[in-house]
């Protein structure tokens, strides 16, 4: 028994090796920060958009890989698709939970990596 048990996991385990994975759609997702992120976030993602000079927080620069890489990726989905307060920053990153279908927002945490370039 316990040796069918082992057999099953390990075909679990290689199944889920071979299962693809989604790869993002960059032009989307760059098409989506133009229209909804440019504003604040700024077209090279330095936090310097042209209403970035209205909110009381800075918008998050992009481009800062020391402070980028202390961010997963869950975080970046969270604060997209939920909000800044709901992970304690800043509420005036608004919710795009509405706007946006996870597989979306998962593309938009991808192309937002692409800024940091170490």
């Amino acid at each position: 028994m316990n040796r069918l048990i082992s057999s099953i996991g390990v075909c679990a385990i290689i199944a889920c090796a071979f299962v693809p994975v989604r790869a993002a759609d960059m032009d989307a997702a760059k098409q989506s920060y133009g229209t909804f992120c440019v504003k604040c976030h700024g077209p090279g993602g330095k936090g310097d958009g042209p209403a970035a000079a209205t909110l009381a927080v800075n918008p998050r620069n992009f481009t800062d890989c020391a402070a980028m890489g202390k961010i997963t990726d869950d975080t970046l989905f969270k604060v997209i698709k939920s909000g800044g307060a709901s992970v304690n920053l800043s509420k005036d990153m608004q919710a795009w939970s509405t706007g946006f279908a996870d597989d979306e927002i998962h593309d938009l945490v991808a192309y937002v990596r692409t800024f940091c370039k170490k």
